[in-house]
């Protein structure tokens, strides 16, 4: 039988390895991966194969010519340009005219590739995927199957708050020719994203089979290495060159292995390799060919490619050393470091932890490296969480962090574009602002400093025509330790994940652009931005209104830049402020408590007999009140009477809220002809959704309101204006809107959830489900009387549960339940 291995990819997070090697012929256990995927395809009878190349072909051509010498028949097709995964394979569909297997040639796996066959021949299928259970399912497509096997829904690379199942998608395919129906012959077609989606939309037998066996997805350099510890363990039956001796080592042929050295297993020595008295070879530790260990040499945990030296007294540990590198006396190489082709480190030398080196490149004797010698700048292991990139200021989030971030933001970018800067008042700010205006300047693009301002100020002159993407940097409120940059896209809006995912990938592949001098962006101080922005605030709502009703208010501005706009803008409008910390400070910030102002603020609401208070937290997005009768209203009593206030007044008939949000909010906007569309939870999910001209209003139920017709993102400024703008059209109090609002019975918890298991935790509350489900954001089940949405924290090892019912027990009920079932899943 035929099948086809997908050999074109570049590998490009493997790097430095893949610099000068396609990523199949990547050696796992001193044999190329695809060499590993070509013996499984011949044990399982498919003994003529055709290999697509693209990326550095000649060395896969010259590696395996005709296939004589590995038993099978090799055709080779050469990709010109990218064609995407099913493109590679119509481009050979004049030589598949029957049943063919389609497999990747980066993977190491001993899965049954005939019981894939027989399940396809069974079902009558047109196409079949392999199916496995993995512990993370975030960087695979995501498939669901009906008990039959036939394909109901899948997703490619999800966000965990869309994790509905840990079965994924192996890249392993069986095909009836037909399938070259829905491959279009010219461009780039992808499986997950084109075909399967058309083959489902047209009622083409499509289905899943989920196989035994292991399977692992080598695109990173961890996988890499985790790879070979599963060889070594025996977890995947692959076959091992050399020859077994005591103590699970395996000895390749010629291999010179001194007697007063110690070599412990699991590990495998590679043929010709040498060995002197003294040295060490740690369990887990793989030598290519020709590797030479000189005396007391130390290697534990770490793969070394052919004709590696390592000088004597020299420590490596947990690394990955690439074909003809030289590390020299008494050097040092510590865990996670990757050293490309060729690389040579002088005597006496560290390399810290994590460094990456890229080919061809001289460490001094007695040097010590903390950053990774490449041709750009280092990666890291992630970057962004719910609020940005975030972390310990000057620790986490250095100044060279901070440099290198903004170039990889810069090169995802055109070069030209202006992109604006903000900050807070602290000192911590400014100095990563300006580490970050460098990293911009040097990607080629130029800067709009507003130096300390509000977000959404921030956001507001990033929507104008002057610029086309935005970052503000601030200290965190909830942990002033730590510090917290939110990028914003051209409509000002938080950028997407997608987005995040493309500046994190140029940052960990060190693939950042670097202006010629000429080039090099420039940073200018817009002059007029507050004026800008306090003007267009004013026009979106009714000043005769806010006049005739006379609001009488306390509002305390936290020490934040919102200060410099508001109080002359309430003055504008007739209202009698009494005004709380009204001026920019970080010394009030840092010790500023929101509890302690709220309480504050209700005092003197109810001494002075104002109609409402307000914080309006210092970055300028949140928004806080107590009603005119000193009561300080939650988060969703504050949004439920928006909701209330606002759909008489919508421009538009929708309302963006997040799934976890009470039923309460749907209800009251239906009955003012109003509907609610539920959005993901992430800030940008629901920024986004504010874009669309239909909606007219939005919130996050965390004290985040969005006026679309202003600006699709929080701000507290607007929300106050717009709050005393509803309020003196319907010459209703606050206090009166609280009282007539309904009953919320709605229950938050969270479970410990370890990551390996999240994937398998939404999967099984998803098959258990008998009622109707939501996979907006996580398995929303609903119930009779309420409903139930289990969601995996981005961040940490634990789900959210959130259950709402029309009782308080109802609603303890359902998230004891859940959270009970959950504990017993991970159990």
């Amino acid at each position: 039988m035929k099948a086809v291995i997908m050999a074109g990819g570049e590998g490009t997070r493997l790097r430095p390895l893949t610099s000068n090697a396609p990523k199949p012929m990547l050696p796992v256990a001193n044999r190329p991966m695809i060499e590993h995927v070509i013996a499984l395809l011949k044990q399982h009878g498919f003994d003529e194969i055709i290999i697509t190349v693209a990326f550095l072909a000649d060395q896969i051509k010259t590696y395996f010519g005709d296939g004589s010498e590995f038993g099978v028949t090799i055709t080779y097709a050469h990709e010109q340009v990218p064609l995407g995964t099913a493109g590679s394979i119509g481009n050979v569909r004049q030589l598949l005219s029957e049943t063919f297997l389609v497999i990747s040639g980066d993977v190491v796996t001993d899965i049954d590739l005939g019981q894939i066959l027989r399940f396809h021949r069974q079902r009558g299928a047109v196409a079949t995927i392999g199916l496995t259970p993995v512990e993370n399912p975030l960087e695979f497509g995501i498939v669901i199957t009906r008990s039959d096997g036939s394909i109901e829904r899948f997703l490619e690379k999800p966000t965990w708050g869309q994790v509905f199942s840990d079965t994924v998608n192996t890249g392993i395919y069986v095909f009836e020719p037909q399938v070259f129906d829905f491959i279009a012959e010219v461009g780039s077609v992808d499986f997950s994203s084109d075909v399967f989606p058309a083959l489902l939309e047209a009622g083409v037998p499509l289905f899943g089979a989920i196989v035994e066996g292991y399977w692992e997805d080598v695109g990173t350099l961890e996988s890499y290495l985790s790879a070979h510890l599963d060889v070594l363990d025996e977890r995947v039956m692959v076959d091992i060159a050399g020859f077994r001796v005591n103590d699970d080592v395996w000895l390749g042929e010629g291999a010179d292995v001194s007697p007063a050295a110690t070599i412990v297993g699991p590990s495998i020595i590679g043929p010709g390799c040498k060995i002197e008295a003294g040295c060490h070879v740690g369990e887990y530790t793989v030598l290519g060919s020709n590797v030479r260990l000189l005396s007391e040499a130390s290697v534990e945990r770490s793969v070394l490619h052919d004709n590696v030296y390592v000088g004597a007294r020299a420590s490596v540990r947990g690394a990955v050393v690439a074909r003809g590198s030289s590390i020299r006396n008494s050097v040092r190489v510590e865990e996670g470091v990757v050293l490309g082709d060729q690389v040579v480190v002088g005597a006496g030398a560290i390399v810290s932890r994590g460094v990456k080196v890229f080919p061809f490149k001289i460490v001094e004797e007695g040097a010590v490296v903390n950053t990774s010698i490449v041709w750009e700048s280092r990666g890291a292991r992630s970057l962004f969480g719910r609020d940005g990139l975030a972390g310990l200021a000057n620790v986490d989030v250095t100044p060279e962090l901070a440099v290198r971030v903004a170039m990889a933001y810069g090169t995802s970018l055109p070069k030209g574009t202006t992109v604006v800067t903000s900050r807070d008042s602290s000192r911590t700010a400014r100095m990563l602002k300006r580490a970050m205006m460098a990293g911009l300047n040097s990607a080629g693009l130029d800067v709009l400093d507003l130096e300390v301002a509000s977000v959404p100020v921030t956001r507001f002159l990033v929507r104008s025509p002057r610029a086309l993407a935005g970052l503000t940097v601030r200290l965190d409120p909830r942990d002033v330790d730590r510090v917290v940059v939110r990028f914003f896209d051209n409509d000002g809006i938080d950028i997407t994940e997608d987005a995040q995912r493309k500046i994190e990938r140029l940052f960990r592949r060190e693939d950042t652009r670097r202006a010629l001098a000429e080039d090099v962006g420039d940073t200018q101080f817009p002059p007029r931005a507050l004026e800008e922005y306090t003007v267009a605030l004013e026009a979106t709502i009714d000043p005769v209104a806010i006049r005739a009703f006379g609001f009488k208010l306390v509002v305390d501005y936290s020490y934040g830049a919102v200060s410099t706009v508001m109080p002359a803008l309430l003055g504008k409008l007739g209202a009698d402020v009494l005004a709380v910390n009204p001026y920019v400070s970080t010394a009030g910030r840092l010790t500023f408590n929101e509890d302690e102002a709220l309480e504050r603020v209700a005092a003197l609401v109810r001494t002075s007999g104002a109609h409402l208070g307000a914080v309006i937290d210092a970055d300028g997005e949140l928004l806080r009140v107590v009603d005119d009768q000193g009561r300080v209203l939650t988060h969703l009593e504050l949004l439920l009477a928006f909701v209330e206030l606002v759909s008489d007044h919508l421009v538009g008939d929708r309302i963006a809220l997040p799934v976890n949000i009470t039923k309460r909010a749907s209800e009251i906007a239906l009955a003012h002809g109003i509907h609610v569309v539920p959005t993901k939870m992430s800030a940008p999910a629901l920024m986004a959704a504010a874009t669309n001209p239909a909606v007219g209003f939005a919130a996050n139920g965390s004290g985040g309101f969005i006026l679309p017709g202003f600006l699709p993102a929080f701000d507290g400024a607007a929300a106050l204006l717009k709050l005393l703008d509803l309020l003196g059209r319907s010459r209703r109090s606050l206090g009166d809107v609280i009282d007539q609002l309904p009953e919320v019975h709605l229950l938050h918890e969270t479970v410990i959830t370890p990551w390996e298991l999240k994937g398998m935790v939404m999967r099984t509350l998803m098959e258990i489900s008998a009622g109707g489900v939501e996979l907006v954001d996580g398995v929303k089940i609903s119930h009779d009387d309420g409903w139930v949405l289990a969601v995996p924290d981005p961040d940490d090892p634990i789900t959210h549960l959130w259950a709402e019912a029309d009782t308080n027990s109802g609603a303890r009920q359902l998230v004891q339940e859940y959270s009970r079932l959950i504990r017993q899943l991970v159990r």
